[in-house]
């Protein structure tokens, strides 16, 4: 891929999490159901929907750092051990910043 498009993909991930980020907001907006047994449905679905928002927003900013990279020409090394980001995960997940050995350890709570 080239940085054209790793940017276009990108941006237009940012997008999507952007407009999802936007439904959320409106329906956790919405006025709670008078009835006490929808509203108890209601208060869940809006604990998943906050939850969903967090995630969005982190996604955002990941996508945000990855643009940085890109800018700056490190895009596709691990910010860690500076190692290349394998092709495949770099496809499957554009904003990485890690290599699959730095994810885990991050992933363990390990200092990458």
């Amino acid at each position: 891929m080239t940085n054209e498009e790793i940017e276009n993909k990108l941006k237009t991930m940012k997008a999507d999490l952007q407009r999802r980020r936007l439904a959320i907001d409106a329906d956790l907006s919405a006025a709670l159901d008078p009835d006490s047994e929808d509203r108890i449905t209601q208060v869940e679905n809006d604990q998943v929907l906050t939850e969903m928002r967090k995630e969005a927003t982190a996604q955002i900013t990941s996508i945000d750092a990855a643009l940085e990279r890109l800018t700056r020409g490190s895009f596709g090394r691990c910010v860690s051990c500076l190692a290349p980001i394998e092709p495949n995960r770099l496809e499957a997940i554009p904003y990485t910043p890690y290599c699959v050995s730095c994810a885990r350890l991050a992933d363990e709570g390990l200092s990458p």
